[in-house]
This record gives C-alpha cells, structure tokens and sequence, in this order.
C-alpha cells in the first residue's frame, strides 16, 4: 500500500481525486490501493527550554545551546503553560497508522524548503523507517499531478534541501530564545521578543522611520522657462540650482530682459526597453502593495487559494524565470486570456507571434519556476482573487511581449547667459507597455511633447516662474519598499538585474517575509498607518537598543541566508553553519545582558503590595517588574481610565477615593472607590455610599 501525504487537507482531496482515492475516514482517504493524509502545516516543532530543564529567565542560563534538538507535537498556550493540541495529537496518531502499514510513502507536501522540513519532522518525531519518495510539482492541475505521480523522485535527493530547512528552523529557534531572554533579563520586566530574521526587519523600519523625521529640508529654487515652436508649447528647466531667493530673481530678470533663447544642442536617441520578467512572490506582494495596498501576507494568502483552485502555479517562489520545456506551453496559456476584458487583445496578439525569451532560462530557476496562470481559466473570481489572478496574467502578457522603442530627445538651450534643460519622450513602438495602458489608439502619443527643435533656433520667451523647491527625505517604508530591502539586505537598489543578483542574501525569503511583518505587527513593534509601516513606542525602545549589536546586523543575516541557500544545494555544510550560529548566539547574549533598558512607555512606578519589587506603569497596564509574583492592575475599568495618582493609590494604599465617572454594560454611570481583594485582584467598593455590596472591577472594558 501507498500512503501519501499532502501539506492540507484541500490538497490531498486533489491528489486523491487524481489516485482514484474516494473513501473518506477520519484524517485519510483510501481507495485505488492508495491513501492519502495530511498534516495541517507545521504539526511538529522544537520543543521548548523547559523540556532540556531549564526554567525561567537567568542569565546563568545563556546561552542555551541544545546538544540534541527535541521534537514535540505542536504547541497551545493554556494559561502560563504549554500543551500539545489535541487536534494535531488526533492526526498525527492516524499518520503513525498509516506509516506502519506503508509499503512505501509519497511526500506530497509543498515543494519548497518549509514543506520538506514539515513532513521530515513528523517522519523523525514517529521513528518511521519506511521508504519514501518525493511528488515534485508546480501546480495542482489534474495534468501536473499526473505527471508528477508518473515522475516521483527519490527521497534521498531532497536531503540537502531538508539539511538546509533544519538548519533554518534550528537557527531561528536558538537565536531567538537567546536574544529574547537576555534582553527580557537586561530589562528586569516583561517579555521582550527578538529574532534572527525579525530584528534587522526592525532595524531597517526604524532607520528609515527615523532618518525621515530627523530630515531638514534644504530649499533651492529653479527657473522654469516657457517657450514654444511651430505653436507647440514647452517648458524648460534651469540647469542651475540657487540656494537664495534673491539669486535666483536676479537671473529671472536677466532671462526676461534676454526676450530669446537660443537651442544650443539637441540629442535624440531610441532606447529599447525589454518587458519585465515575470513574478516571483517578492515582486508580486510589491506591486499588489504599491497598486492596492494589500498587504504581503494578504497577496500570498490571496495566491495560495488561487493555487489550490488550480488557476496559478506555486506561489512560493523565489525565482523570475521559466525552464525551456515550460516556455513551450506560454502559447497556449496565452491564448487562453484572449477573452480577457483588460488585456485580451494584446494577449493574442502576443500569443499569435514569437515570444519575448528574456524570462526563459535554464541556470536561473531554482526549486520552482515564476509564477505563471495555468490552463484551469476561472470564471467567476471574488475581487481580490480576481485582481491577484489579473496581476499574474498580466505580467505574463508584458513579460512574453514585444520591446517598447521611445525615443527620447534631451534639448539644450541658453537665455540671458544661463543654460535651460528640456527633456521629452515620444513611444514609437508601445510593445509591452500597451498591456497596463490606454487603448491602442493611444500608444504612440508623448509623454513629454517637444516639437522638431534643432540647433541654432531661436526663440521667444513666453514665460518664466522662480520655482520654490525643497529636497526630500527617503520615505518611510511601505511594505512593497520593505520587502524590497529585506531582498537586497537594506541595500537599496534600482536597477533590476542588480536585485536579482542579490536575492540570494536578502534576509527573509519569499515565503516568509509577510510572516515576518505579521509578526512584527503582532508584537506591537510597528503598525500600519494608511500604506506606511511605522514603529511603535516599544518597536523603538527595542531598536535603539539593539541597533549597534549583532542581532541587528542586516548584512549578516543576508550572509545566513546565502549559506542555507547552499547548504540546499550540498555547497556547504549543515554542521558548520551551526556552529558559527552558537558562536554568535553566545556573543549577542553577552551583548544584550549588558544593556540598560528604558522604555519611553512608562509612565509612573509604586513598589508592589504583593512581593515589595517595582510595579511599573505603563499607558493601558501596570505590571509587577517580578515575573514570577505577576501583578498586573488595568488602567481602564468599566470604561473609565485610572490616572496615575489613582494607579499609586490603588498599589500602595490599596484603595482609591471615590472616582466619578464609571459606567455599566447598559450605558447607565456610577461612581466608586476602587481597591485590591485578598487575590489582589480589581473590586469596586461602594462602602462610602453606604452601600455593603461589593462587585468586581477587574474586567477591562
């Protein structure tokens, strides 16, 4: 018997629609001589400090560094403590099952990094010894399952790609329960999360974020020149730039006094501009932001059931270009957009001739190809799948299209002894622009209109204005610029074929990037402010902190991600990178044990009634610095926001004076005193309105 085991449910009722599978049971199908499982993502992970007997938070402690990784089934948070799922512990006995009946097993999870570490993880954690082999696919269309079943590889081939994905997991985890600890440590309260891939993302928000409000604008100012030939209107800028008003009237007037402008150089040249490649998940989580504004963990959720609908092929890449065999089928996929209401004529017309090669290379695919439609057309999408599937067309018919020719002159011209710049642009050939544009009948139109102008014409001044002009700052970062640097390691980069080069030591990769911002969000280290991405109070605390210390270092988490990139491909080795990970681990732990903490969200401190420590005061809570004694009092109660004073009252007095102001769930107010029971839990205290009823006040409303 053959089990085979996908990544989601969805995908294994694919796959076993294909194998002839039709019997449901409880967590498998079987039929046809197969059956077909799945785990639910990650059902297995690294288990906890406390699992190697390690307790709390001690600088004794650091760095924890695990001789032998622990595998334990999924966790859940019940309280102050950790347990199994109960769900994952029901499938991963129905999966234990079923290897121990294998002949032999079809890893049918993702095929990327993360799916292989998913299904090598609950292999491990069973002990299982049975013969597997890979379904390696780009699709979930009826005909790349087949042909993948009828192509399955060897398991032994993906070992280094597993070696790498380990290496990942077990980076991250040492790293982040170092960093985390000690900083929490160093900052005698709360729990601090830092990580190997999450702080230098920090860092590169909050750089940004506070180089842009420490810029001070410069003013200069320009002329700009108004003239016109054969009754064509243009304007032309001063190649000079002055850093007074007064300059710049002064040569005003000498251009008004000249009353002509004579053209002293015209260039014109054609410039061929090659189509963009095609997407991979980066590219494509940049544009649905910088278009739509969706976020990056939105475009790839938005992908993914696009690809399980079977429309799209696998989301996760990191690559821009197709193998030859799948440039033989763009044709035919292209055809299929011919009824396309956007840009259905310039998909056949693209169809219907030679296509453009530039994404079509061998040596550049990686584990997948880019992302490409497939032959499954839908036909009635909800709007934002409709407007990622219309992204992903789109960018096939640019990518497979025609150059764009322009020609674009530059005109050199001199008034009243100062020299004047025009610049225009004619499109000649619109080629693959045409697709995201007007009609047709508009692609030759300027963009920038300059009439025939040679050298030695002269003429009339039809204007002039001093323009009042400031430099700018580098915007704050949205998630598209974001995940552009987190691609480049914070370089920032233009040109095309640059990033590409460089992706391999971006930090993140194109899976986990939007987890990454997710978290960050979760974490309450930024927050999204319209399309812009800024640091909170705590996000800040935490990077000026951290900013000079390794774990910050976006270079070198770059370099990490270079080196898990070819320990997939068997250029390096495993045990190495992981012994330069516990090196550095124990240097950024000393690094952060040595830090003063201060948070600029603290508002106030009173010694605590419970174990005598701190209880620091904070805008929504005030907390015991003591981990281990865990006061913690809401500010708001009933709708109404204890101040200070009244927050010190209720700590070290233990009572408030009566507060006016509280209201009920039926809107009705009241007043009260506020203090701390037995439990040193809220109650309200109506005492002084002679009334001996007491109700609790703990809940945050």
């Amino acid at each position: 018997m053959q089990v085979i085991i996908a990544e989601k449910p969805s995908v294994a009722r694919e796959i076993a629609a294909i194998v002839g599978a039709k019997n449901r049971r409880e967590g498998y199908i079987e039929g046809n001589g197969y059956v077909v499982t799945w785990a639910f993502g990650h059902l297995i992970q690294l288990a906890m400090p406390q699992q190697y007997g390690i307790e709390g938070f001690k600088a004794e402690n650091l760095p924890i560094l695990p001789p032998k990784f622990i595998l334990l089934p999924r966790q859940i948070r019940e309280g102050k403590e950790y347990k199994s799922d109960p769900g994952v512990l029901k499938q991963l006995s129905v999966i234990k099952e079923l290897f121990n009946m294998a002949d032999r097993i079809v890893v049918a999870t993702d095929a990327g990094r993360e799916g292989e570490l998913i299904f090598r993880y609950i292999y491990s954690f069973l002990e299982c010894r049975k013969p597997f082999v890979r379904l390696w696919i780009s699709s979930l269309t009826d005909k790349a399952i087949r042909e993948g079943l009828q192509n399955l590889r060897p398991g032994e081939e993906y070992d280094a790609l597993y070696l790498s994905a380990k290496a990942r997991s077990e980076a991250d985890w040492v790293v982040g329960i170092n960093a985390s600890q000690a900083l929490s440590i160093a900052a005698g309260r709360g729990v601090w999360s830092l990580g190997r891939v999450q702080t230098p993302t920090l860092a590169i928000i909050c750089s940004r974020y506070l180089e842009n409000k420490a810029f001070k604008p410069a003013t200069y100012y320009q002329l700009k020149l108004s003239t016109a030939k054969d009754a064509t209107l243009f304007a032309a800028l001063s190649a000079q730039r002055f850093d007074d008003e007064h300059a710049a009237q002064t040569a005003y007037a000498a251009v008004m006094d000249a009353e002509q402008i004579r053209v002293v150089r015209v260039e014109r040249k054609e410039v061929k501009e090659q189509p963009p490649l095609l997407y991979d998940l980066t590219t494509l989580q940049k544009e649905a932001n910088t278009r739509y504004g969706f976020s990056a963990d939105k475009t790839l959720g938005i992908a993914q059931t696009l690809y399980e609908k079977k429309h799209i092929t696998y989301p996760r890449t990191g690559s821009r270009y197709i193998p030859e065999d799948v440039a033989a089928e763009i044709r035919p996929l292209l055809a299929t957009l011919r009824e396309h209401p956007l840009f259905g004529r310039e998909a056949s017309a693209v169809a219907g001739s030679e296509i453009n090669r530039r994404s079509v290379d061998n040596d550049k695919v990686t584990d997948h190809h880019a992302l490409l439609i497939t032959d499954v057309t839908p036909t009635s999408l909800p709007t934002e799948e409709q407007t990622i599937y219309d992204l992903i067309a789109g960018r096939m018919v640019e990518a497979f299209g025609e150059v764009c020719i322009k020609e674009v002159s530059t005109v050199r011209l001199e008034c009243g002894g100062m020299e004047f710049v025009a610049k225009g642009t004619v499109v000649r050939e619109g080629g693959w622009r045409k697709v995201w544009r007007e009609p047709e009948e508009r692609a030759d139109d300027t963009t920038a209109a300059l009439p025939a102008l040679q050298e030695g014409d002269e003429l009339p001044v039809k204007g002039c204005d001093v323009e009042h002009r400031q430099t700018k700052p580098h915007p704050i970062h949205t998630e598209s610029s974001l995940l552009a640097a987190m691609e480049t390691a914070g370089r920032s980069l233009t040109d095309e074929a640059e990033r590409e080069a460089m992706k391999d030591s971006g930090i993140g990769t194109p899976a986990t990037r939007a987890a990454i911002i997710e978290t960050l969000v979760a974490r309450d280290y930024i927050r999204r402010k319209k399309k812009s991405l800024v640091p909170t109070d705590k996000g800040l605390a935490v990077y000026r902190i951290v900013k000079d210390k390794k774990i910050a270092d976006v270079a070198m988490t770059g370099g990490w991600e270079l080196a898990l990139a070819k320990i997939a491909t068997g250029e390096m080795d495993a045990f190495t990178f992981h012994r330069g990970i516990e090196v550095y681990v124990a240097q950024i732990a000393k690094e952060l044990l040595a830090v003063k903490m201060e948070s600029s969200q603290e508002r106030g401190r009173a010694v605590c009634p419970r174990c005598g420590q701190q209880v620091v005061f904070y805008p929504k809570v005030a907390k015991c610095r003591n981990t281990d004694c865990g006061l913690t009092v809401w500010r708001t109660i009933a709708r109404k926001e204890l101040t200070d004073a009244q927050l010190t009252d209720l700590v070290t007095k233990g009572k408030t004076s009566v507060i006016k102001g509280f209201t009920k769930s039926s809107g009705e107010t009241f007043e009260a005193a506020v203090m701390l029971d037995k439990e040193y839990k809220t109650v309200f205290d109506f005492a002084r309105r002679n009334k001996p009823n007491k109700g609790r006040a703990n809940k945050r409303k």
